[in-house]
């Protein structure tokens, strides 16, 4: 069980680009990051505008002086000090993970980036080395890979408990962008900008998420080549895609689908990812988070809850409350906060920490991945591509 006790020496000094004032996503950095003690919070360049950014930095008690106009500045002054940062998170529009991230890494800094981390795979295997060779890491904010029931899934696929793996089912669709409704929403409005948002709308905002799921699942399971079809039902979003249909082999002979929405009228959330194997299958939904369906073939379905003691002691290991208290999106985010707090304090240190997983530069490189593949299917009229 987490508990808020010490996991590392010292709190890890830590620095925000972005995530200022009206960003919900700020917010979930700050608050899933303090919680456990593992980050101190003593610099940031929060907006775009200096002067807001430095009256938000010192409303969160960061010194003025440490509040930056931008991200060039706050590297080159924090270098010089000798309380200086040691990680940073990336909370901007898409089109400037890259720049960001590789700028921090070159001043010797540990990352924690909004995906996409980048728009190519060549940027992000560009990436990729350079974390390698500085020994720092990356890492990639799939929130909802922190929830308890995850991991649960993870030690059921691994001790063989639904068998040979066969079919995984994926799903991240809302319908909060079922209309134009960016034309009064600046924070949607980036999001169909290819300028800003990159090659694609859903297939990188949401489907990654749980195909990122997947990945941490199922971490055997390689995809051999995909088929992708996308649509902009809202026809202003055209090039990019408010709807995507997306189905996949496996080097194993299993197939995946994930179907990536902002348009599904109706739909809260709509995150779901279903694995089927040989003997049963596990559901999870993310507007149920603590819980896991658990199917065996001729048996009663059955509901295993967070926080129970039939769970494996991985799972209950990421447990911050007893059983029946319900833990949500923060719970997770801290959760990945603190593996990340581990994995920064071992790399600094020289070690290594192979008990410890979490969505790393490895995830990110994945994701971009992904989406350029689904994309080169679905412009060449939803072909089957290989994958690259």
């Amino acid at each position: 069980m987490i508990n808020g006790e010490r996991n590392i020496e010292k709190p890890i000094r830590w620095a925000m680009v972005g995530g200022g004032r009206g960003s919900q996503i700020g917010y979930i950095h700050r608050s899933s990051a303090l919680r456990d003690y593992n980050f101190e919070l003593v610099a940031g360049a929060f907006d775009i505008d200096p002067e807001r950014g430095q009256d938000f930095g010192v409303n969160l008690y960061v010194d003025a002086e440490r509040c930056y106009p931008d991200y060039k500045a706050m590297f080159a002054e924090e270098a010089m000090r000798e309380d200086g940062i040691q990680a940073v998170s990336i909370a901007t529009p898409n089109g400037t993970h890259y720049e960001i991230t590789k700028a921090a890494l070159n001043a010797g800094l540990h990352v924690v980036c909004e995906k996409p981390l980048c728009f190519t795979t060549k940027e992000a295997m560009e990436l990729e080395e350079l974390a390698k060779a500085k020994n720092l890491v990356v890492g990639i904010t799939y929130g909802y890979a922190g929830h308890q029931m995850i991991e649960q899934a993870r030690k059921m696929v691994e001790s063989g408990e639904i068998g040979e793996v066969r079919i995984v089912n994926m799903q991240f669709a809302h319908g909060f962008h079922s209309s134009n409704v960016e034309e009064n929403n600046a924070s949607t409005k980036w999001r169909v900008d290819p300028k800003v948002a990159g090659p694609s709308y859903v297939l990188g905002d949401l489907g990654t998420h749980p195909l990122y799921l997947s990945e941490a699942i199922l971490p055997n399971l390689k995809i051999n080549k995909l088929m992708c079809s996308r649509q902009s039902f809202v026809k202003s979003r055209a090039p990019l895609e408010d709807n995507a249909f997306t189905i996949m082999e496996y080097d194993s002979g299993a197939v995946g689908t994930v179907w990536s929405s902002c348009v599904n009228a109706g739909s809260m959330h709509g995150q779901m990812i279903r694995i089927i194997g040989s003997k049963a299958s596990i559901e999870w939904w993310d507007e149920h988070p603590n819980q896991l369906k658990y199917e065996v073939q001729g048996q009663p379905a059955k509901i295993l809850d967070r926080g129970m003691d039939y769970l494996y002691s991985g799972a209950l290991a990421d447990d911050r409350i007893g059983g029946g208290h319900p833990e949500g999106l923060f719970e997770a985010w801290s959760n990945l906060y603190t593996r990340f707090a581990k994995a920064m304090n071992a790399a600094d240190r020289g070690e290594s920490l192979e008990d410890v997983w979490y969505p790393g530069i490895q995830a990110g490189v994945e994701g971009v991945r992904w989406v350029e593949n689904c994309v080169r299917s679905a412009d060449n009229g939803a072909v089957w591509v290989e994958y690259q």
